[in-house]
């Protein structure tokens, strides 16, 4: 029905989330019917951002700078470290405009049906974070999913040595929730009745 060019296109879209065969379609006729408008300026800028976005070395979100500029900001609580499974749960935070503090991006969750190990996940440059003195608290917010709290769990053990205050977002957070699926009054609740969370001795 068409060529392989369209093809390719079509399902390189219905690999993105949430779309599939029938989104990635639509998508890509929407595109290839405007072409000036749409396409070229979208071309263009997944170009840009491939050659130009990086891993911000301190938090593992991305940007266009090193440190990225959340990292770079003097106006943030750099006494708070907010621990995110994901950059998407970091963008979801800011958009809410919730929390002033720095962010700290692990990765993803603790797996062992996936393979995905403390040496798979950035967790190791967070205990060399929480080890300045200028780091009074860690939140860990991450998913309220079997994997979540255990990789929680998980991290508060590694920093346990460390001179900080480890809590953990609670209230309004539903089980098996993700972050990035909340709606701002949810997240900001959850964020503001964080609590203690105890660890292995």
């Amino acid at each position: 029905m068409v060529g392989p060019e369209i093809k390719e296109l079509i399902q390189l879209f219905a690999k993105l989330p949430g779309l599939g065969p029938r989104s990635g379609r639509r998508a890509a006729l929407h595109l290839i019917k405007n072409k000036e408008k749409i396409m070229q300026p979208l071309v263009q800028s997944i170009a840009t951002a491939a050659e130009k976005v990086v891993t911000c070395p301190t938090c593992g979100s991305l940007d266009t700078q090193m440190p990225c500029a959340l990292c770079s900001d003097p106006q943030r609580n750099i006494s708070i470290i907010c621990v995110i499974e994901d950059v998407a749960d970091l963008w979801a935070m800011e958009r809410a405009v919730i929390f002033k503090g720095l962010y700290h991006v692990v990765g993803g969750t603790l797996s062992a049906l996936d393979g995905i190990g403390p040496d798979e996940l950035n967790i190791s440059k967070l205990v060399q974070r929480a080890s300045d003195s200028k780091v009074q608290e860690i939140i860990l917010a991450l998913s309220a999913t079997v994997d979540g709290q255990t990789t929680a769990h998980y991290i508060a053990n590694c920093l346990a040595q460390s001179n900080v205050t480890i809590t953990a977002i609670a209230n309004g957070v539903p089980v098996g929730g993700e972050l990035d699926y909340l709606d701002d009054g949810t997240l900001a609740t959850a964020l503001n009745s964080r609590r203690p969370l105890a660890h292995e001795k």
